[in-house]
């Protein structure tokens, strides 16, 4: 513990900011949960509050919203907003943490309540909901800016530290300053001058309402990423600026736009702090506390930012969601239990941008730490045998929380190792970090004293014959491989029992399924980011590619925009062909007939050549052993794929909540 305290000789000092002392340099940059409907939910409370228990300094809430022309997940605008904000303060004022608010106007980006078109710099439309906007008027502009130092002010007299000034990401200040979506002929239109007025004028005119004993001002700044956009030295100028006449406190540099998403929240394909290089062209040049963001993991990797010059603080956003305690444990000197966040996106943005509530892969209470969790694990009222059948994330997630509870845990794995199918989806290119949640996961269930019994495959006589009192089953799923597609279910390809035709799993257990392979047909009948991951390692042993798909996007289920966009990128400089809207017909030895899915029958086929053909489609369900113990034990569990094959996260929950209910 001592070795770690002296290594971390930055992120665990204190900082002043406007006045505003934040106990260490861990912050919790702003990010939407949904979980308030618009105010400060008890779900959105309990979130935060529990990140406050685990050590970090600072929190910027998610985005408020200033206007009802820009409605979002906190309003305020709604006269009820600061009922909740008071329950807030005084569930993480005795753990220190500060709270800043970050306030903004999404302008094209989100619809007025009233059906109205929405906001803007000028008549451009946003790529998220392709509504042409309208310009705002100089009465608009004035109501905009009165509206966000009314929420500042606002935020300061419900006791809040400090508010954030949303002017990046491509929302309504920064479409005034991006030349690509700011074609106005009058004074905030035309050279950088111009552009950058209504941020000066939001700036001044928060300044002005807030008192300055105290509270902190700062701003969120980045580049577009896209051509012709705002770019970093921009971005350098305006930081200056605001910096010169006194108008921050505090500046935080990020990335990325609605036009290059992926380099807001970049993925697993993304190293360690990727936007360092970018910002720390800015953050080097002001005097005033800066903040910088970009998957940032650790603590060790926080500090070594602090210390080279790149920032004041450090955004550890993702990395508290995974694990609240993330900066206890490492104080504490128990850094190997950390739970990582394996950079996937899937829970905290897919979710959010999919289902309108964020999660977490990893850390299934996320937005539920009212109603379970880790932080809310009792222990069993009497210790209990429990035999988990299955080493994959949902037999091992079930194993952990089981033993937590106190019980005695034995867990049986037919593979010569633990992981289940992320074994083999971590060899796919770019898919390693999959292998931290596996690690992570066999670390803990070690360290807790569960038995562990690899290369044992049990059956019912077996399970019986260990005399548990519980036992979950997690014996996961195995490819389908009957030519069923979603599209046609009565109409299965023909020649599916040719040797060439391959799942996914035979492509990444076997090396000598792509040795002779020249040119491979991938059949995506699911659009997750299976087919995604078969396809990228193909190309990389030098493939030819046909991507044939039911959908009419690719892999539309993978979150486009995080996942997909930049797998695109790297297969549009391989020789790879993309077949949208299409199924399989039928397969021969050299060939693959596709027809387009909007038709009836298979009258217009295409050939396509092929020495490999690797269909991913639906897994079935490898459920025999819970059918042959239901019944005949007190308490049976099923979990993950082996009730119903789905994504990891929802392995994940399942196998937290059947530790939980033995």
């Amino acid at each position: 513990m001592e070795e770690i305290l002296v290594a971390l000789t930055h992120v665990l000092q204190p900082i002043t900011i406007g006045g505003v002392t934040i106990p260490n340099r861990v912050v919790r940059s702003a990010h939407g949960t949904r979980f308030g409907g618009g105010l400060m939910s008890d779900d959105l409370i309990a979130y935060h509050a529990l990140r406050a228990c685990g050590g970090v300094g600072l929190s910027i809430l998610e985005i408020m919203a200033v206007h009802p022309s820009s409605p979002s997940g906190l309003n305020g605008f709604d006269p009820h907003i600061g009922e909740g904000y008071q329950r807030l303060l005084e569930e993480v004022r005795p753990h220190g943490m500060r709270l800043f608010q970050q306030i903004w106007h999404g302008g094209h980006q989100t619809m007025p309540q009233d059906g109205t078109p929405p906001w803007s710099a000028s008549d451009i439309p946003g790529p998220r909901l392709g509504v042409v906007p309208t310009p705002m008027s100089q009465t608009m502009i004035d109501e905009i800016v009165a509206s966000y130092a009314r929420t500042a002010r606002m935020c300061q007299d419900m006791g809040l530290d400090g508010v954030e000034i949303h002017a990046a990401h491509g929302y309504l200040i920064h479409q005034f300053l991006s030349p690509a979506t700011n074609i106005r002929e009058d004074g905030y239109g035309g050279d950088f001058d111009h552009r950058v007025r209504f941020l000066l004028e939001v700036m001044t005119a928060v300044r002005d309402a807030v008192r300055r004993d105290n509270f902190a001002v700062g701003v969120r700044l980045a580049p577009d990423m896209s051509a012709g956009g705002w770019n970093e030295v921009d971005v350098l100028r305006a930081a200056q600026l605001l910096e010169a006449r006194g108008l921050v406190d505090f500046v935080n540099v990020s990335q990325g736009s609605y036009h290059a998403f992926d380099k807001m929240i970049g993925g697993m394909h993304e190293p360690s702090g990727y936007e360092l290089p970018l910002s720390r062209s800015v953050t080097r040049a002001l005097s005033v506390p800066r903040i910088v963001v970009g998957r940032i993991r650790t603590l060790e990797e926080a500090d070594q930012i602090i210390r080279d010059g790149d920032a004041d603080l450090v955004a550890m956003t993702r990395a508290t969601i995974a694990d609240p305690m993330l900066v206890r444990k490492t104080v504490e000197g128990k850094v190997d239990q950390v739970r990582p966040c394996i950079g996937c996106n899937q829970g905290c943005v897919g979710n959010l941008l999919t289902v309108g509530r964020m999660g977490c892969v990893v850390n299934p209470a996320v937005g539920h730490e009212r109603r379970f969790g880790e932080h809310l694990l009792q222990p069993a009222a009497a210790a209990r045998h429990v035999v988990v059948i299955g080493g994959g994330p949902a037999g091992m997630e079930a194993a952990r929380v089981a033993a937590l509870r106190g019980h005695r845990v034995t867990l049986c794995e037919a593979q010569p190792q633990l992981g289940g199918a992320l074994q083999l989806a971590a060899r796919g290119p770019s898919r390693h970090g999959l292998l931290d949640l596996t690690v992570w996961l066999e670390q803990e269930i070690y360290r807790l004293g569960v038995t562990v019994q690899l290369s044992t495959y049990a059956d019912a006589a077996d399970v019986l014959a260990m005399r548990p009192d519980a036992v979950i089953v997690a014996t996961g799923s195995m490819p389908r491989m009957d030519g069923v597609q979603m599209s046609h279910p009565g109409a299965p390809a023909q020649g599916m029992d040719l040797p060439h035709v391959r799942s996914s799993w035979d492509v990444f257990s076997d090396p000598k399924v792509v040795a002779t392979a020249r040119t491979a047909v991938v059949v995506d009948d699911l659009g997750h980011y299976e087919a995604i991951a078969v396809a990228e390692y193909l190309v990389t042993h030098g493939i030819k590619v046909h991507y044939v798909s039911r959908h009419v996007a690719f892999a539309p289920l993978a979150e486009p925009a995080l996942m997909t966009e930049p797998a695109l990128r790297r297969l549009g400089q391989k020789n790879f062909q993309l077949h949208l809207r299409n199924r399989v017909t039928r397969v021969t030895a050299t060939s693959v007939s596709i027809s387009p899915t909007w038709l009836p029958d298979s009258a217009v086929n295409v050939d396509l050549p092929a020495d490999l053909v690797v269909f991913v489609s639906a897994n079935w369900c490898v459920r025999d052993l819970y059918d042959a113990l239901h019944g005949r034990l007190p308490l049976v569990e099923l979990a993950g794929d082996a009730k119903s094959p789905r994504q990891l996260q929802q392995a994940m929950l399942e196998g937290h909540r059947a530790g939980a209910a033995v």
